[in-house]
């Protein structure tokens, strides 16, 4: 895996948008070495370089400023929404790929064919194992029980991963019952939203909170860190789901942009992220469930036990993102 090359920024300050024929250039929200292992495997399996550029905001705002001399072949996000914003905003094309149809289940892909996912999170509950009894919280709407007020830590509320599961509350209870729902969130809340999934798991050991929300693959490298290894071990994984639905699900994913100059490159690209192969690396790596038929997390994934994902189309969760947004600041939620 490389970065963007010096021979690719000149060209493009020269406005030429003539790049290797043997390469794929990625704008990624996903953080390079978390993606090192599939990228340098995918150049050991085909020769094409992998040339990957790390984004933690502004994609579509790069992309538009870019517009036809843009550089990049392939987006990769961690949400849908941030996948979603980059397809409304015009930046991507559809691919057609009997491949991809085959690897990539319909529910976790466009229906116009513009993104396909590539792994999928369940946003799950980390409770005290000390002071959260099994079965004391099983659902969502029990983050809102007045019994848990002053005793549930969260990230903020506009978090993308957050705003999210507003949305897929919204669209589960209505716009009503999930205001209410979020009201009741907001006042159970031991302290100010602040920091990050990982950042709630430590409160919950140093007991300033029992219970709080967070993604899977958040265990999984709370494990892998000597530090926060403790923080993950005051905690057990509790796979909620809606009264009259699953569990809520995000996921990663790809798509091919508008002015891809490699276009075949970035479509074999697409085509070997989605492959068993490729699927398990990027699962284990990331702790995260691969989407591929045939394809199994690890052996670590698999022992936070089996869920029921909820069937509310990832679409429509991306689509009520403004709607979520709005609900979150009418609420103060962070305030």
């Amino acid at each position: 895996m490389n970065l963007f090359r010096p021979s690719l920024v000149t060209a493009l300050l020269l406005g030429s948008t003539a790049v290797s024929a043997a390469e794929v250039n990625v704008y990624s929200y996903r953080q390079p070495e978390l993606i090192a292992p599939l990228t340098d495997a995918f150049t050991e399996k085909t020769g094409i370089d992998v040339n990957v550029a790390f984004l933690n905001t502004g994609m579509v705002e790069r992309l538009e400023a870019e517009g036809d001399r843009s550089p990049a072949d392939v987006v990769l996000t961690v949400d849908i929404s941030r996948l979603a914003e980059v397809v409304n905003a015009g930046l991507t094309q559809p691919v057609s790929s009997e491949v991809l149809e085959q690897q990539v289940p319909e529910a976790y892909r466009g229906a116009d064919n513009h993104w396909w996912g590539l792994t999928t999170r369940a946003r799950i509950i980390y409770a005290s194992k000390e002071r959260v009894a099994d079965g004391e919280v099983t659902t969502y709407e029990d983050l809102a029980d007045p019994k848990w007020k002053g005793r549930i830590c969260t990230r903020s509320g506009t978090n993308a991963y957050n705003v999210a599961l507003t949305s897929a509350v919204i669209k589960n209870l209505g716009e009503a019952e999930a205001k209410t729902w979020l009201e009741g969130l907001k006042a159970n809340l031991g302290r100010k939203p602040q920091g990050n999934d990982r950042a709630q798991v430590k409160a919950i050991w140093a007991g300033e909170c029992d219970i709080s929300v967070g993604n899977t693959y958040y265990m999984g490298a709370m494990l892998k860190d000597e530090e926060q290894k403790q923080w993950a071990e005051s905690v057990r994984i509790v796979f909620p789901t809606f009264e009259n639905g699953g569990t809520h699900i995000n996921i990663s994913g790809v798509a091919m942009t508008k002015a891809s100059p490699n276009p075949d490159e970035a479509l074999q690209f697409m085509e070997f992220l989605t492959s068993p192969e490729a699927q398990e690396i990027y699962a284990d790596i990331n702790n995260e469930y691969p989407v591929a038929p045939g394809s199994e997390a690890s052996e670590l994934v698999q022992s936070w036990g089996t869920f029921t994902p909820d069937t509310v189309s990832l679409t429509d969760i991306a689509k009520l993102r403004p709607a979520a947004l709005k609900m979150i600041e009418e609420v103060d939620f962070d305030g």
